[in-house]
């Protein structure tokens, strides 16, 4: 379950400003009068149309005036789908007694990101396996049920009885006020979709994420699944993303810089035209829900670097259109500001002395 940048303590991503140089007004009208002979103007047009021609070609203008081209087209193209709208919430489901829960329960707001990093001990490897290998069968279970007519309170129930049946507790409900056990965020949402009586359509691509406390300890992962036919263009989407993960997680191991797992997510998804997302971002995890470090997923200087017994996640949001987002009333549903799809894959990894392990994983 990531969190937004937006609501943590390091500084805003980068923003990739410009600005663009003018000519003064005395610069302009200072000169003195000229006679306009027809080689005179002949030149001053051959000048006029270098600077069209210069300005045109201008690196910066021609990649904002793809990017603008590239999002009105996908725009278009993914808005014969109906917008996503929400369906009917049903009360939060009940967790025994005897199952342990973890501490931000009985308040509505969002607890603090802890400033420090979650590195364990042997027992605390062990318990962190354990509770990341549970999050990842519920989550493989969980996508067994997508198909279309199902609803994803259908899904919340599943995954519910899933997780208390292992005598865990599901970390999301209630988590700053969060109502259900599990995010489904369908299509356009970005992330913290609310499971509600919606049902999925054929077509659909739904991003399921589950997080599981056990023992103490928290295991956190999510994958977007296929609902029926799905284009080749989301199929697409689906894939690359989920390569993006993959390819951030290649390069960790005890010693790397945090902010190479931002540039190489970024290089691979821009080979296909798609936007990351900057304002949601991995996170520490383990003991404590979201701590340091936090993980951007996009280009940046964030400084740090990983240490042996350390874990987090790492889960990337590509989009197809736009990467600016409009959140609903309820504040934990995110959807893309053009209506444009969008996918996301999230693993809780260990760090260790030459590589990373992949805790969520059946």
């Amino acid at each position: 379950m990531g969190f937004p940048a937006s609501m943590s303590s390091p500084p805003s991503p980068l923003q990739l400003s410009s600005s663009s140089s003018s000519w003064s007004k005395s610069a302009l009208f200072s000169v003195a009068p000229i006679s306009f002979s027809p080689s005179t103007v002949k030149n001053a047009l051959c000048r006029k149309r270098l600077v069209i021609l210069s300005k045109r070609i201008s690196p910066l203008e021609e990649a904002m005036r793809i990017r603008r081209e590239r999002e009105l087209q996908n725009t278009a193209k993914f808005r014969k789908r109906p917008p996503l709208r929400r369906g009917r919430v049903s009360p939060r489901l009940p967790v025994p007694d005897d199952i342990p829960k973890p501490p931000y329960l009985g308040s509505n707001e969002l607890p603090d990101i802890s400033s420090e990093h979650q590195i364990h001990d042997s027992e605390g490897i062990v318990k962190m396996r354990a509770a990341c290998e549970l999050a990842a069968r519920v989550l493989e279970n969980a996508g067994k049920l997508v198909r279309p007519s199902v609803t994803t309170n259908e899904i919340d129930k599943a995954v519910h009885q899933m997780i208390i049946d292992a005598g865990a507790y599901p970390s999301p409900l209630g988590y700053g006020g969060f109502p259900k056990s599990v995010c489904t965020s369908i299509n356009e949402c970005m992330c913290h979709g609310i499971p509600d009586s919606r049902q999925l359509q054929d077509g659909d691509i739904i991003n399921i994420d589950v997080t599981v406390y056990l023992n103490g300890y928290h295991g956190d992962t999510s994958k977007t699944f296929l609902c029926g036919n799905v284009s080749d263009a989301l199929k697409r989407l689906v894939k690359v993303t989920e390569e993006c993960l993959e390819r951030g997680i290649a390069l960790c191991k005890d010693g790397a810089s945090f902010k190479k797992i931002g540039k190489r997510i970024s290089e691979h998804a821009e080979k296909y035209g798609y936007g990351v997302v900057e304002r949601f971002v991995g996170h520490g995890v383990g003991t404590v829900f979201h701590s340091e470090p936090l993980i951007l997923h996009n280009r940046n200087d964030r400084p740090g670097v990983m240490v042996e017994g350390e874990t987090f996640t790492i889960e990337p949001i590509l989009t197809i259109g736009s990467t600016e987002c409009i959140t609903w009333p309820d504040n934990w549903t995110t959807l893309t500001a053009d209506g444009s799809p969008a996918a996301q894959f999230e693993h809780t990894i260990l760090i260790t002395r030459t590589g990373a392990e992949i805790l969520t994983k059946c």
